[in-house]
């Protein structure tokens, strides 16, 4: 069985080649069961452990396990840690065990970024990134690889860290860090949420014409990015139904004040790609992506990988 490392996935999953991929798995559709997802009271804090499996009907098997740690934070570690274990379909036999962390983040910006390409409009150029976390700066390389970002805002709770990482992206784009949340909101074609907040971040009544919103980070009940408006104000779209009724806290929280249906949603990431649902209903529609993960993306990206690192020896 093969270890591959997390430089290996990176050199892997080239932008443009997992966004395809992934669109052919949603298209064409795996088995993936519910998630596990059991919660660890720790010493310094509740942790989550995540199990997901997925298996093609005639090919690829495989499984995820993730760890998450909110509070590692405070220590300067990524908040995401786990491995993918992918096997052969004919007997069950592990081909490789994959670093998870690259994995997860790269296939999550991926599916936001292949959602975008869906509904965002296709002159977007203005994205906002809210939180400063490992994911930000995969999702403004996702997004900028299927519409033509030129103009990138960062928000974070720290502002030193949004202030770094827009350091990093100036000479690519016209990037910057931001502390007025509200105006940096009104002014952005694209808003993508990548943050552990258990709070509204993101309020309705800011939201321009034409704004697609990308929401990453709410994966539990407990957890929300956006207050109740975006949703009233949106046409909603989610990565899985499964996924969006069962731990979709903007959803939930939005649904429970009175101000969403799950009934409203238009429809899920397979059915746009399929020709199923419609998809924005016009430039000045507000779009919304909601994503809580779906194993079908990490044997999507872990077929990539492997499949990349087979045909360079």
């Amino acid at each position: 069985m093969r270890i591959i490392t997390a430089e290996q996935v990176a050199a892997s999953l080239p932008w443009q080649a997992l966004v395809e991929r992934l669109a052919v798995t949603f298209r064409e559709g795996v088995e993936s069961p519910p998630r596990h997802h059991h919660a660890m009271h720790r010493p310094d804090g509740e942790a989550t452990m995540l199990l997901m499996p997925a298996w093609e009907r005639e090919g690829y098997i495989g499984v995820k396990m993730v760890n998450v740690f909110p509070q590692n934070a405070e220590h300067g570690l990524p908040a995401i840690a786990g491995v993918y274990l992918l096997s052969e379909g004919a007997h069950g036999r592990p081909l490789a065990c994959i670093d998870g962390s690259e994995l997860t983040r790269r296939r999550t910006a991926a599916a936001s970024a292949l959602a975008a390409r869906e509904l965002a409009r296709e002159d977007a150029a203005s994205l906002l990134v809210v939180g400063t976390g490992k994911l930000a700066p995969m999702v403004i390389e996702a997004h900028a690889a299927v519409r033509p970002i030129r103009r990138v805002r960062i928000w974070g709770r720290n502002p030193e860290k949004a202030r770094r990482l827009a350091a990093e992206y100036a000479d690519r784009f016209d990037a910057a860090a931001v502390t007025d949340l509200e105006a940096a909101s009104r002014e952005a074609d694209l808003i993508s949420c990548v943050t552990l907040s258990t709070e509204p971040l993101i309020r309705g009544a800011w939201l321009a014409p034409g704004t697609h919103l990308d929401l990453i980070g709410a994966f539990r009940p407990s957890m929300r990015e956006t207050d109740g408006e975006c949703l009233a104000r949106s046409e909603v779209y989610v990565d899985t139904h499964a996924g969006a009724r069962g731990e979709a806290g903007d959803l939930l929280q939005a649904a429970e004040e009175g101000a969403f249906a799950f009934d409203d949603i238009r429809g899920e990431l397979a059915e746009l790609l399929n020709g199923e649902v419609p998809g924005r209903s016009s430039d000045q529609a507000i779009t919304l992506f909601k994503s809580v993960g779906a194993s079908l993306e990490d044997l999507a990206a872990a077929i990539e990988v492997w499949e990349q690192q087979e045909s360079h020896g």
